[in-house]
């Protein structure tokens, strides 16, 4: 199969340009507002309108500002390092999930002190919207012909633009489907079944860390990394601590009940 090669831009306004990896972003959390209010109203949580979307605000300058830096730090330090300029070139790519998710929990610490809320029953509910806009930003990946996968000779093999004459991989469509509709759909069934706090925010976790593990097995590692240790990527080797940990602390919250 031939990459539809998608012109990545999808509206071109003078010197302006708007990037479907940027409306990606936007529809992500767009959603998330919505999902979060109707969480917000089901669980009596004292929030309005005005103040849902000055949380979702906070998360996206969180991931935003996360998400970068996890990608400097993790995965391309020493080119930032002699290109320092480059530090700003969000529209370039280069965004980190882990680094990300790292400025979303950040960020929703200083949220809920300002407010004073519980942690734990407001994150559920941001866990719970989160994979949508993890679906929406992997197909970002697979318009942008970025993050494909390896060599396959499977009848769905893609021949990217800059993945060499080779069919490979469509692995940003792959995430696309875990981390989206069906990482949802789980997170939606634990909420609606589990009435601990916290469970939600640590099943997203630990279900992330698995799908991301097993993904990796056909995604080709960054050119820069390769493997990182015993034929593992760095997307592997910063999952599995996620999966691990976050299966640990299912189990301990719900050996703790706690309801809110």
């Amino acid at each position: 199969m031939i990459f539809p090669n998608i012109d990545p831009v999808f509206l071109r306004l003078g010197p302006l340009e708007f990037r479907w990896y940027g409306l990606m972003y936007i529809c992500g959390f767009v959603a998330a507002y919505f999902i979060i209010l109707s969480g917000v109203k089901r669980k009596g949580l004292p929030l309005n309108r005005d103040q849902v979307a000055d949380l979702i605000f906070t998360v996206a300058v969180g991931v935003i500002l996360g998400g970068r830096l996890g990608y400097i730090l993790f995965y391309n330090f020493d080119f930032y390092l002699a290109h320092p300029l480059k530090l700003f070139a969000v529209w370039e790519g280069g965004m980190s999930f882990h680094g990300g998710l790292i400025g979303a929990l950040l960020a929703s610490i200083y949220y809920v002190r300002k407010f004073k809320l519980g942690f734990y029953p407001l994150a559920d509910l941001g866990f719970l919207a989160a994979p949508v806009g993890l679906g929406f930003g992997r197909i970002g990946n697979f318009i942008n012909g970025e993050l494909y996968g390896r060599v396959t000779d499977a009848p769905w093999g893609i021949v990217f633009p800059t993945g060499g004459p080779l069919p490979r991989h469509p692995s940003q469509l792959y995430e696309a489907f875990l981390e989206g509709p069906i990482m949802f759909l789980i997170l939606y069934q634990v909420s609606k079944r589990v009435r601990c706090d916290g469970v939600v925010v640590w099943s997203f976790i630990a279900l992330y860390g698995l799908f991301r593990f097993l993904v990796e097995f056909v995604r080709q590692p960054d050119e820069q990394l390769g493997f990182v240790v015993g034929g593992l990527s760095m997307g592997q080797m910063l999952s599995l601590p996620m999966f691990l940990l976050g299966v640990a602390m299912v189990c301990y919250r719900c050996r703790r009940g706690k309801v809110s």
